[in-house]
C-alpha cells in the first residue's frame, strides 16, 4: 500500500512495509515513537519538492478544495501508475474520489489512514531526508500565512487602514487651509480691504494676491485666467478708490509665500480626495453609494476598521459620532440623539427637519447591511447599495408628499391618524369590605326607614272615599288574623302604601280663589303702569 502525504516542502509518497501493524489503530502511535521504529513500518519511495511558495500555495489550495493540481497529476502518472495494482492511501475522501475518476487508481480513506497520517507527521523530519528542520518550519510558516490570506480573500486593495489615514489627513488639511486663508485675508486686507468682499472664493483670492502683489498693479494686469470679467472690472474699480494702507515689498513677499502654501495645499487636497474616492469604491462600494465617500470613510475611521464597523448594529451606526450627546441625554434623562456622522449624508441633508430622524434610522439600517456585504462578501459590485438607495429615495418622496392615503373613497383625501393617548383605568379600593363590625339586620333597617318616612310625610286634609275605608278595614282584619296565627309578617313598602291610598282631590273652591286673586293682581299692575306713564 502506498501513502500520499503533502508537506510544506513538497509531495511525499511512502510505501507501507508492514500492513499487519496498521490493524491495531489504538496502539499504532507506539510504533512511531522513534525514527528507527517508524522506518520499519513506512519507507519513503519518492519526494517531489515545490519550486517556490506560489506552487506550494496552488497545491495546498487544490488539495483542500478536492482538486488535482498539475504537480500532483505529474507525480501520480510518474510514480503511482507504475504500481497500479497497489492501493493509494489519501487523507481527503473527496480528493480520493477525483483521483479514482481521472487516474483510475484505487484509493483508500479510513480511520486507519487518518491515524497513519498523524503518525507520519510526527516523524516527518526523520522519514524525509535532505531537509533540515529549520527549513521545513520556515516553509510551513510561509505556506500557512499564504493559505490563510488566500482563504480570507486577502487583497492589497482591501486595506482599510489607508482610508483611515487618508480621511484623517483630509480633515487636518481642511483645518490648516482654513487657518492659512483666514490669516492671508486678514494680512492682505490691511493693504486692499475691498477685494475681500468682491472675491469670495478662497483659492481665487490667493491666486489673485500672488499675481498682483500691490494694488497699484491691478490696472495694468490681466486677470481673465483667475476671475470672470464682471468681477475683474469691479476689482479694478475698487483698486482706484481703495482705503487700504501702504505696505513694503517685504510684506508683500511674505504674503505671497503664504498664498503659495495655500495653493499647494489646495491642489494636494484635491488629489487626496480623488485617491480617497477610488479607495472607497474599491473597499466599500455599497457603503459609498449609500452615504458617500466622506461619510463612509469617517464611519470606518471612527470604528477603527471596516470589519469592526460591520460588527456594529444599525442603531449604533446611526448615532456613531454622537456618543457625547448620547451619554449626556442618558444622564439627564432627556431625548437621545437621532443621528451622528450619518447626518452629513446627502439623503439626510435633503429631507425636512420633521423627517430627518426617520430617514437617518432607515439609512442606518440599509447602510449596516451594505457594510457587512462589503466587509464579508466576495463580490465587489455596488448593485445592492444602488437598489437600497433607490428604495430609500422612494420612501423619502412618500414621506415628503405625505403619501399615506385612504384606500376607499375618492383616493385623494389624506388618511387622518388620531394621536395615540394612553388611557389607564384606575380602580379605587373599596375599604367597606375591611370592617369587622357586624352589620344590622335587614328587618331592623327596614323598620327604621319606614318610621322616618312616616314622620317626614306631610299631613294633608283630604276627603277619604268609601273605597279607602273599606281597604283599611280589610287591613285591620288581616292583622288580627296574623296575630292569631302567631306568624309575623313584614310591613309593606312606601310604594305599596301610596298605591293603596289614592291622593285626595283638592277642593275646587281653593282653585277658584287662587284664580280670582291672580286676576286682581294683574289689574293692579296695569293700573300702576298707567299711572307711571
Amino acid at each position: 500500500m502506498l501513502v500520499l502525504f503533502e508537506t510544506a516542502a513538497g509531495y511525499a509518497i511512502f510505501k507501507v512495509l508492514d500492513e499487519s501493524k496498521l490493524q491495531q489503530i489504538d496502539s499504532l502511535y507506539k510504533e512511531f515513537d522513534t525514527p528507527e521504529k517508524a522506518n520499519k513500518i513506512v519507507k519513503l519511495k519518492h519526494f517531489e519538492k515545490f519550486q517556490d511558495t506560489t506552487e506550494a500555495l496552488a497545491a495546498a489550495t487544490a488539495m483542500t478544495e478536492g482538486k488535482i493540481g498539475k504537480s500532483l497529476k505529474k507525480l501520480l502518472k510518474k510514480v503511482v501508475a507504475k504500481e497500479a495494482h497497489e492501493q493509494l492511501a489519501i487523507s481527503d475522501a473527496k480528493l480520493g474520489g477525483v483521483i479514482k475518476e481521472k487516474m483510475e487508481l484505487a484509493c483508500i480513506h479510513s480511520p486507519v489512514v487518518a491515524e497513519l497520517m498523524r503518525c507520519i507527521r510526527s516523524q516527518i523530519e526523520s522519514l524525509v531526508t535532505g531537509l533540515p528542520p529549520k527549513e521545513i518550519s520556515a516553509m510551513s510558516l510561509g505556506l500557512a500565512h499564504s493559505l490563510s490570506r488566500y482563504k480570507l480573500k486577502f487583497s492589497p486593495d482591501k486595506v482599510d487602514t489607508m482610508i483611515v489615514q487618508a480621511i484623517s489627513l483630509l480633515d487636518d488639511l481642511d483645518k490648516e487651509l482654513n487657518n492659512y486663508i483666514m490669516r492671508c485675508r486678514e494680512w492682505y486686507g490691511w493693504h486692499f480691504p475691498e477685494v475681500g468682499k468682491i472675491i469670495t472664493d478662497n483659492l481665487a483670492y490667493c491666486k489673485f494676491v500672488r499675481k498682483i502683489g500691490e494694488r497699484t498693479n491691478v490696472a495694468a494686469s490681466d486677470l481673465s485666467d483667475i476671475l470672470p470679467e464682471e468681477i475683474e472690472a469691479e476689482v479694478k474699480l475698487a483698486a482706484e478708490i481703495s482705503m487700504g494702507t501702504e505696505v513694503s515689498e517685504q510684506d508683500i513677499g511674505n504674503i505671497g509665500h503664504l498664498c503659495d502654501q495655500v495653493i499647494d495645499i489646495s491642489e494636494y487636497r484635491a488629489q487626496l480626495y480623488d485617491y480617497l474616492q477610488n479607495r472607497m469604491m474599491a473597499i466599500a462600494p455599497n457603503l459609498t453609494v449609500m452615504v458617500g465617500e466622506l461619510v463612509g470613510a469617517r464611519l470606518i475611521a471612527h470604528a477603527g476598521s471596516l470589519l469592526n464597523l460591520a460588527k456594529h448594529p444599525a442603531s449604533t451606526v446611526q448615532i456613531l459620532g454622537a456618543e457625547k450627546a448620547l451619554f449626556r441625554a442618558l444622564k439627564t434623562r432627556k431625548d437621545t440623539p437621532k443621528y451622528g456622522l450619518i447626518y452629513h449624508a446627502s439623503l439626510v441633508g435633503q429631507t425636512t427637519a420633521k423627517n430627518k430622524g426617520k430617514i437617518s434610522r432607515m439609512l442606518a439600517a440599509k447602510a449596516s447591511l451594505a457594510i457587512r456585504y462589503d466587509a464579508l462578501g466576495e463580490d465587489t459590485n455596488a448593485e445592492m447599495g444602488t437598489e437600497n438607495r433607490a428604495k430609500l429615495e422612494a420612501r423619502l418622496r412618500q414621506l415628503e408628499e405625505k403619501g399615506i392615503r385612504r384606500i376607499s373613497g375618492t383616493g385623494k383625501a389624506m388618511a387622518q391618524a388620531d394621536k395615540y393617548q394612553h388611557k389607564s383605568e384606575v380602580r379605587m379600593y373599596d375599604p367597606s369590605g375591611d370592617s369587622t363590625i357586624p352589620s344590622t339586620s335587614k328587618k331592623r333597617k327596614f323598620e327604621e326607614v319606614e318610621e322616618e318616612e312616616e314622620s317626614e310625610a306631610p299631613v294633608t286634609p283630604a276627603v277619604k272615599s268609601k273605597k279607602a275605608k273599606k281597604e283599611k278595614v280589610v287591613e285591620e282584619e288581616a292583622e288580627t288574623s296574623a296575630a292569631a296565627e302567631e306568624t309575623p309578617k313584614k310591613k309593606k313598602k312606601k310604594k305599596d302604601k301610596k298605591e293603596e291610598e289614592p291622593e285626595a282631590p283638592e277642593p275646587v273652591e281653593e282653585e277658584m280663589a287662587v284664580t280670582e286673586s291672580a286676576k286682581k293682581k294683574k289689574k293692579k299692575k296695569k293700573a300702576k303702569d298707567e299711572d307711571d306713564e
